[in-house]
């Protein structure tokens, strides 16, 4: 894989302000700076979020408190605030700071090196689920951007379980969902309808996150041109 390309600070503000003052296209500075879209899309929420100085490149990591990070993340979760709106309030430098903590939030990791905490263990144990049961969480867990915290808050499933059910729909598709430890497995004693119809229930699922993730990003640069 390549390496990502480090741009100049004044080539990332120029080019910031070029989409936003004089409506210069976003796949226009792509092709012309050598990145992705999708990297100039995070330049220009971060100047909208922390201004010139987001873009800058900087030496060392900016230092944030466990209580900021925690704080940051639970508002943008509650669904009041965008991302843009938490870096402003929270003096993030960056989207991609944010959305790092938001990650390892959802994935129960630990927002410190520190590993005493007892808030981020999962005292939900483990139960016993019907094959249905697992492609219902798993799809409910996709629709909701892999949102592990919250399934498991929903259906009363161990973190662990879901993220292990998770992982193998994503290997082996719905067929990783099943339980082989019996002698008759919950697919086998399925019709092909039922299998047809288990299989497509979670593609609409996936396609319409997907969906979602592409009208998003549709509708952002409508947005930030207001």
């Amino acid at each position: 894989m390549p390496r990502k390309q480090k741009v100049d600070a004044e080539v990332k503000i120029r080019e910031v302000l070029n989409y936003l003052n004089d409506g210069k296209r976003i796949i226009e500075i792509s092709k012309e700076v050598g990145v992705s879209q999708e990297q100039v899309r995070r330049w220009v929420l971060t100047y909208k979020a922390s201004g010139i100085e987001g873009l800058k490149n900087k030496s060392t990591n900016k230092h944030y408190s466990t209580e900021t990070k925690i704080l940051a993340v639970k508002d943008f979760l509650s669904g009041k605030y965008s991302q843009i709106a938490v870096c402003s309030k929270y003096k993030i430098s960056g989207i991609s700071v944010l959305q790092r903590w938001i990650i390892k939030y959802n994935n129960n990791h630990n927002m410190t090196k520190s590993h005493n905490s007892k808030e981020n263990k999962i005292m939900i144990k483990g139960r016993k689920t019907t094959f249905n049961e697992r492609v219902e969480i798993v799809g409910f867990c996709i629709a909701n951007n892999f949102n592990y915290h919250l399934t498991s808050d929903k259906y009363k499933i161990s973190y662990q379980q879901i993220y292990n059910w998770v992982k193998k729909y994503k290997k082996d598709g719905y067929k990783g969902l099943e339980d082989k430890r019996g002698k008759t497995t919950d697919i086998a004693s399925m019709t092909d309808k039922e299998q047809l119809e288990m299989q497509m229930k979670l593609l609409k699922i996936e396609n319409e996150r997907l969906k979602m993730e592409i009208d998003f990003l549709k509708k952002l640069e409508e947005i930030e041109r207001r």
